[in-house]
Formats: structure tokens, sequence, C-alpha cells
């Protein structure tokens, strides 16, 4: 027997999909049935939401800081006219803080048969690979009083690649390249230079590049010039371990010594050298070799973007082995790590000998500008604790870098805002001086 009045509300709502959303609906056993089958109708009229098709389009890739544009495509198949909301889900740290409920939810009205495409701008706050998320979608009833809901999977990927902020010091440090190179060569001779030309003596010149049988060829006192060779290799390691994720500021260590690493290959890449990046803990993380100089940064933003550190000490054999392995010939090797006493002397200090012995080492390590702030803190009690704790901090790492030194390693300690052009200068430094 066919069901009337109350019995026929109460069948219709217990068989409404779980996906409808209806306002308090649970409140309708009390009003009448005109406004529930209104509601049904409504729910009836809404465009189904399981058969929208979804397409996606725009940037994916871009520089921490940025914004990228992400396009999504909704195609409403039904014959039913689409009235929506809709919620395009991506990682929280997409968008600044605050900001993700307004930059994600979008309202939506297509008719049957057409498309609408919708643009997301993510502003990542974080390096690394942002997945999107699903996108829900509810859609409503001519009269708003209920609602479908579902969700779709639509897959995009948007890599987030480092800043590179220290690309700002590079013009200066290619103009006293291109005074190294060429314009002012070098009258010391070195490992890494080469013959370049003769000129006249001239007073203050170094005696020992005097060429004695130009000198009696021309008449004139003659000495040779050398200039950097070119060609050379650099192979950049990064240690992802422990050390490299403490924060100083607002900015990973990690990510401090990749900026450095790219306004280094920059340079290197323009001086001719060959760069080659390594990235290890207890395993090689990233790698980057053989890159011809217009592929290098690229390749190179594009391999540090997914690194994170990882909570384990780093393998300080491993990472001399696997850096013997990737510079098989005399090389610059510029360790990017940290210079805190326990990790440098149990880790680093008993295999320099074997990278010392056939490779030029440059160490080059992020230090807290707070510290320095503290060490020169007074006025109370407090103020002078932490004066003394920071003091002994930075004398813990002045011994270490002696130790360092002593075995004719280069070390650049410097805060993240200064080590990228304090790393450009020191190999701008190797090479006048025949080093490299």
């Amino acid at each position: 027997m066919a069901l009337t009045g109350r019995s026929a509300l109460l069948a219709a709502l217990g068989s409404m999909p779980v996906g409808v959303f209806a306002p308090g609906w649970t409140g309708m056993l009390a009003v009448n049935a005109p406004l529930a089958l209104a509601i049904l109708c409504d729910y009836a009229c809404a465009a189904p939401v399981q058969k929208l098709q979804f397409t996606r389009s725009g940037d994916t890739s871009v520089r921490l800081g940025d914004a990228a544009e992400v396009g999504l495509t909704v195609t409403n198949p039904s014959s039913r006219r689409l009235r929506a909301q809709l919620r395009d889900a991506w990682p929280p740290s997409s968008w600044p803080s605050g900001t993700e409920q307004a930059a994600s939810r979008n309202p939506l009205t297509i008719a049957a048969g057409e498309r609408s495409r919708l643009s997301t701008t993510l502003r990542p706050t974080r390096r690394g690979d942002r997945h999107a998320d699903r996108v829900t979608i509810r859609s409503y009833g001519p009269l708003g009083l209920a609602a479908r809901q579902g969700s779709h999977r639509v897959p995009w990927t948007v890599r987030v690649l480092p800043p590179f902020t220290s690309r700002k010091h590079l013009p200066s440090r290619l103009a006293r390249l291109r005074e190294l190179d060429g314009r002012t060569s070098v009258l010391i001779r070195g490992e890494g230079t080469e013959f370049d030309s003769l000129r006249e003596y001239v007073p203050g010149d170094d005696t020992r590049s005097i060429d004695w049988r130009a000198t009696a060829r021309q008449g004139n006192v003659a000495v040779r010039t050398w200039r950097p060779e070119r060609d050379r290799h650099v192979l950049v390691v990064l240690d992802t371990g422990r050390t490299s994720a403490g924060r100083v500021g607002d900015v990973p260590r990690l990510d401090a010594a990749m900026d450095a690493g790219l306004l280094l290959a920059a340079l290197a890449s323009r001086a001719g050298d060959r760069v080659d990046l390594l990235a290890y803990d207890r395993r090689v993380r990233a790698q980057v070799l053989g890159r011809a100089a217009g592929e290098l940064l690229p390749a190179l933003v594009n391999a540090m973007a997914p690194l994170e550190p990882s909570l384990v000490e780093t393998d300080a054999r491993g990472l001399s082995a696997a850096a013997l392995t990737h510079a098989p010939r005399r090389s610059l090797i510029v360790l990017l790590t940290s210079l805190d006493t326990a990790a440098a002397e149990e880790g680093l200090l008993p295999v320099l000998p074997q990278l010392t012995q056939r490779h030029t080492v440059l160490v080059a390590s992020v230090t807290d500008p707070h510290v320095q702030q503290m060490a020169s803190a007074r006025g109370d009690v407090e103020a002078v604790y932490e004066a003394a704790a920071a003091s002994q901090n930075q004398q813990q790492r002045r011994r270490t870098a002696e130790k360092l030194m002593r075995h004719g390693v280069t070390v650049v300690d410097a805060t993240p805002d200064e080590l990228a052009p304090a790393l450009a200068d020191a190999y701008l430094e190797l090479k006048a001086t025949g080093r490299l």
C-alpha cells in the first residue's frame, strides 16, 4: 500500500543519499509536508556532482615567495544548471597562514552542457612539491534549500623552488671575475693558472716572474703574466644531516647553504668551470652531474627543491667516499656543513686528510647572528650569562676553524645573509692566487 502523509515524508527523508546537504533536516519532522516536499524537489533539481568533469592547467613550478596560478576547468555534462560552491584543497603551506579559506573557495554557476574555468593563486611558504588534494563541490537546488555534495581527485603538482635571493650579488662578482680573468692577469703562478702573455717589467712586480730569454731578445726586462685556468671541476656538497635542520632566524641552515651554493655555481659556470652537486647525509639525497652551463642552474634548483634535512647524524666517512667518487681528478670540493664542535671534530676532521690529499677543500658554514648579539649584551645578570655562553660558542667555532685550516682547508663562517657573497669571494680568491 502506498505511503501517505507523515509516513511518506519519513520514507523520502530516509532514502535521501548521504551526500545530501539540507540544513536542519532533522527538525523537519515537526514541519508541514509542503515544506518537506519543497526541499525534496530542490534536491532533485540540483545538478549531480558525480558526473562533473575536471581538468587542470597552469604553473608547475614557482620560486619560493612568488605566486603560481593553477587553472581548474569544470564541465557540466548534465541537463541541469549547476549552482555550486567549490573548494579546491591544497596543503596548508600553499598559502600564507589565514588566507587558505578565501583562496580555495569559489562560487560557481554553469549552464547545462557548458564549462567554466576557475583560477587558484598559490603563494607557497615552503620549498618542495605541493600536491593538489580533492576538489569538493556542493551543488545547490534552485531554492537553495538542499544540496548534493561530492569530491573528486584532480591531480596536479607545483614544485616550489629555492628563491635564490643571493643572485643580487652575482653582477658584482662577475665584474671581479672579468677583472681577474683577462683584463688584469695575475703575476703569481699557482696550481690553477696558465701562461697568458709577456709585458714590460714595472717596479713592484715579482722578480720570479721575469722571463730572462724574452728579456735578452727584447732588450727590456719582460715578465710573464698568468691567468686562471678554465674547465676546473667544482663539486658542491650539501650536508643534509641533523645539523642542517636548525633554524637561524626564519631560515633553515639548509636553505641558507642552498642559496650560497647557487651563487657559487652561477659564478663558477660563468668562469668556465664545471660544477656538480651532491647532497648527502647517510646516503645520496640528490645529485646533478655533467650539466652544461646553460642547463646548470635549472637543474640545481630542481634538484634542491624537494630536499629536506634528515634528523640523523651525517656519515662523514660515507660523505667523503661519495665526494671522492664524484671527483676523480683534482677538484675544488665545497662542503656546506656545520662548524659545531662536536659534529666537526667527531665527523669531519678525521676524514679531511682523504679529501685534502687530492683536492682543494673549502668548508662553508652558517653562523647565528643572534649569538653575536648575545655576546655583546650587558645590563643584567641574565644578559651577562648569555654573553658568556655566546662567547664560549664563538671561541669553540674559531678553534674548530683553525683546526680545519691547519689541514689546508679554506673556511667561510658567516651569517645567512653574508654566507653566499663570502663564499663567492673565497672562490675568487682561490682563483686569484692560483689555488684553483
